[in-house]
C-alpha cells in the first residue's frame, strides 16, 4: 500500500480552498462587531466554534461578550445586536437557518442546507489539494532528527524520532515552508573508539572494553570485517568500516520506514575541514570564550544558561558542544531560517547551551527550536521492554516493522504528543478490529472505497464534479456533521504545523473515521430515495475519502482501498 502524497504547496495558489465556508462567516461575525463599534476591531478576536451540543446550533460565537464592556451594555443586548447585523450580512446569501441567543450572551448561528451544499461544492473544487493555503511568511526550514549514534542498528526509539520528524516536515510543507530532512552523524570523539575496539575485540576472540559494545549486531560486523580483510589492529579502518555497515543498515531501514534525508552531515567531516577550528576562532574574536584550568570555555551564562560549558578540555579533546556549534553555524550559512532539532530526552539540559551558541555567533537564538522526545516504550503481555545498544538488549526497528508493519509503527508513535511517553502495545497494535486506531480509520477509507466502487466506474467522480439536481430532501443530521468535520481540516493542519503537533492528526483522522461511519450508519448512499440524494451523499463519500488520505499521507501512513 502506497501512502497517499501531500499536495504540494503550488496548487494552492490557485485552488478555492476549503477554509472558504467557514472564513465566510468568521468574517461576518468579526464585521458585524465592526459595525457595532463603528469600524473599530474588537481584541480579542471573536471565536466561532462548534458548540457541544447540536441543539445549541452549527456554530457558535462569543463576540457579543467580548463587546459588551466596550459598548456599556450587557451581554445579551449586544447578542441580540449581532443577530441583527449578522443577518444582514449572510441573510441575502440564505446562510442562515435562524440565529438565537442563549446563555450569558452566545450568539448561536443554524445554518441552511444551502450553505452545507455551498460547502461541500467548494471542497469538491478544490480536487485533491484539500489543504490550507500557503502562510504568508514561508521559512526556510533545516528539520535534523533521528542522528542516532552509529554504532548499532536503529532501535525503536529512534523510530519514534524517524516518524515524528518526518510527519513534522511533512506538516510544514503542507502550509508552504520550504523544509529539508537531515541526519546527523555523530561518527568522531570517544563513542567511535569504544565501537572500534568492540568489533576488533569479537575480531580476536577477546572481550571488549567495559564501557564498550556488546550483541549480536557487534559479532556480526566483526564477521564482515573479517572476511574483507580489515585488520583488527588497525583501530581506525575498522570503526570506519564498521559506522560506514551501520549507516548502509539505518539507510535501508529509515527507506524502509517511509523517511529519506534530505542530506546527511557527518561530524568527523566538519574536524577534517577546519569548520570546528572556525566556529571556535569566530567565538573567540567575539570574545565570548575564555581559558580556565587549561579548558576553553564558552561564556553560555551572558546568554541566559545556567553555568558557563566548556568547548575543550584541558587534555585538547574537544566536546559534543564545540563540534554542535560548529554544525549549526554551517546550517546557517547554509542559508536556513529556522533550525529545528529533534532531540532526545536526555537532552533537557543541551538545549540552553545550544541556545546560548547560536546567541554568541551573533544571531537570533530564536531560529532554533528544540524539540525534547520522550522515551517509546515496547509493551507485550502488560511488561515493558528495556533497551540498551550499549549491552545489545534492545528491540530494533526493523524487527517491529516485521511485527506490526510501518503503518501500525508510525501511527502508535504519533498518536501522542511528541513530550509524553509512548507505551506501544504490541496486541494492540497486531489487533485488526475498531479497537486499533490506525486499522479504524484505514477501514473508513477502505470502504468508502468499496461504496464508491458499488456504484460504478466514474459515477463517484461525477457526483463532485457534476451540477447534479438539489436533493429533495433535507440533509440529515450526519451528513451535516461529516461536513463540518471535512472543513475543519485545512485549519488542524495550520495548528498540527504551528505546534509541531502531528498528533493533532491523529486525533482529526480518527474524528472523521467516526463521523464517516454514523454518517453510513444513519444515510443510505447507494440508491438512496429522492432525486439528487444519492449523487449528495456519493459526493460526501468522495469527500471524505480525500480527507483521510490526505491526513494519513501528512503521517506517512497509507490509505487502503481494500481491507
Amino acid at each position: 500500500m502506497a501512502s497517499v502524497p501531500w499536495p504540494g504547496p503550488g496548487p494552492y495558489d490557485e485552488c478555492v480552498t476549503a477554509t472558504d465556508s467557514i472564513a465566510e462567516l468568521r468574517t461576518a461575525v468579526d464585521q458585524a462587531a465592526r459595525t457595532l463599534r463603528g469600524g473599530e476591531p474588537t481584541s480579542p478576536e471573536p471565536s466561532l466554534e462548534r458548540p457541544p451540543k447540536p441543539e445549541l446550533g452549527d456554530y457558535s460565537s462569543n463576540a457579543a461578550m467580548l463587546l459588551a464592556a466596550p459598548l456599556g451594555e450587557s451581554p445579551r443586548d449586544v447578542a441580540a445586536q449581532l443577530c441583527a447585523e449578522l443577518e444582514r450580512e449572510l441573510g441575502p446569501s440564505d446562510s442562515i437557518g435562524r440565529l438565537e441567543v442563549a446563555g450569558p450572551g452566545f450568539v448561536n448561528l443554524f445554518l441552511s442546507d444551502a450553505w452545507y451544499r455551498r460547502a461541500m461544492e467548494r471542497l469538491g473544487e478544490a480536487g485533491d489539494a484539500l489543504g490550507p493555503a500557503p502562510i504568508d511568511s514561508p521559512e526556510r526550514v533545516l528539520v535534523e532528527f533521528v542522528s542516532a549514534n552509529p554504532t548499532g542498528p536503529l532501535h525503536v526509539g529512534g523510530g519514534r524520532h524517524a516518524a515524528y520528524g518526518d510527519a513534522v516536515v511533512r506538516l510544514l510543507e503542507a502550509v508552504g515552508h520550504d523544509v529539508q530532512r537531515e541526519f546527523y552523524v555523530n561518527d568522531a570523539g570517544g563513542q567511535i573508539e569504544r565501537f572500534a575496539s568492540s568489533i576488533a575485540a569479537a575480531m580476536t576472540g577477546s572481550e571488549p572494553p567495559e564501557d564498550g559494545y556488546r550483541g549480536d549486531y557487534v559479532t556480526e560486523l566483526a564477521e564482515r570485517l573479517r572476511v574483507e580483510g580489515v585488520d583488527p589492529a588497525k583501530l581506525d579502518a575498522v570503526g570506519g568500516r564498521g559506522v560506514a555497515l551501520i549507516l548502509e543498515e539505518v539507510r535501508a531501514t529509515l527507506s524502509r520506514f517511509g523517511v529519506k534525508f534530505d542530506s546527511w552531515v557527518s561530524e568527523r567531516d566538519l574536524y577534517e575541514r577546519g569548520a570546528v577550528d572556525a566556529a571556535l576562532a569566530q567565538l573567540e574574536q567575539g570574545s565570548h570564550t575564555y581559558r580556565s584550568d587549561g579548558a576553553l570555555w564558552l561564556r553560555t551564562t551572558e546568554f541566559g544558561d545556567d553555568k558557563d560549558r566548556v568547548l575543550v578540555r584541558a587534555d585538547g579533546e574537544p566536546t559534543y558542544l564545540a563540534a554542535d556549534v560548529a554544525y549549526h553555524l554551517d546550517k546557517l550559512e547554509r542559508g536556513f531560517g529556522r533550525l529545528i532539532d529533534v532531540l532526545g530526552a536526555d537532552h533537557h539540559g543541551y538545549a540552553p547551551r545550544l541556545r546560548s551558541a547560536i546567541a554568541a555567533l551573533d544571531t537570533d537564538a530564536d531560529v532554533l527550536e528544540t524539540l525534547i522526545m520522550r522515551l517509546v516504550h515496547i509493551v507485550e503481555d502488560g511488561e515493558r521492554t528495556q533497551m540498551a545498544k550499549r549491552s545489545g538488549d534492545f528491540v530494533s526497528l526493523d524487527e517491529l516493522l516485521d511485527d506490526i508493519g510501518v503503518d501500525a509503527a508510525r501511527w502508535f508513535m504519533l498518536w501522542r504528543s511528541h513530550d509524553t511517553t509512548v507505551d506501544l502495545d504490541l496486541e494492540l497494535a497486531r489487533r485488526e478490529s475498531s479497537d486499533n486506531p490506525v486499522y479504524y480509520v484505514q477501514y473508513a477509507h477502505a470502504r468508502i472505497a468499496s461504496i464508491l466502487r458499488k456504484a460504478g466506474e466514474g459515477a463517484a467522480e461525477e457526483a463532485v464534479t457534476a451540477d447534479a439536481p438539489t436533493p429533495e430532501t433535507a440533509l440529515e443530521p450526519a451528513e451535516k456533521e461529516l461536513v463540518k468535520r471535512l472543513l475543519e481540516f485545512p485549519d488542524e493542519v495550520r495548528e498540527a504545523a504551528a505546534r509541531r503537533g502531528p498528533h493533532r492528526i491523529c486525533a482529526y483522522s480518527m474524528a472523521v473515521a467516526s463521523d464517516f461511519h454514523a454518517f453510513y450508519r444513519d444515510c443510505q448512499v447507494v440508491g438512496a430515495p429522492g432525486e439528487g440524494v444519492e449523487q449528495s451523499r456519493m459526493a460526501l463519500c468522495m469527500l471524505a475519502k480525500r480527507t483521510i488520505a490526505a491526513s494519513l499521507g501528512l503521517l506517512g501512513i497509507s490509505a487502503p482501498e481494500r481491507m
